[in-house]
């Protein structure tokens, strides 16, 4: 552990921000499965208001700095393409 007040408070401080990232991180992973889910399913409408959802969850990690701007893009778009080949 560490002496300084200083360094003690850093601890605490990461701690705090460490549980605040994970929350989100898990948010963001749950929204993904149940986009992921409605497209093994086949269901189109179910998996557009599911990724509906998870833009809005990702756009909220990424504006808290959880995720980076280009990650947050890549994993949109990839689910984008995924849910327009349902029709095909």
């Amino acid at each position: 552990m560490a002496n300084i007040k200083s360094a003690k408070k850093r601890v605490l401080v990461n701690a705090k921000k460490a549980a605040r990232n994970k929350s989100i991180k898990s948010g963001v992973k749950t929204s993904v499965k149940k986009v992921d889910a409605a497209i093994a399913a086949g269901d189109k409408t179910a998996a557009v208001e599911a990724l509906k959802n998870l833009q809005s969850t990702m756009g909220k990690a990424t504006s808290k700095g959880v995720y980076k701007k280009n990650t947050n893009a890549r994993k949109i778009s990839r689910m984008a393409q995924a849910i327009n080949k349902i029709g095909e």
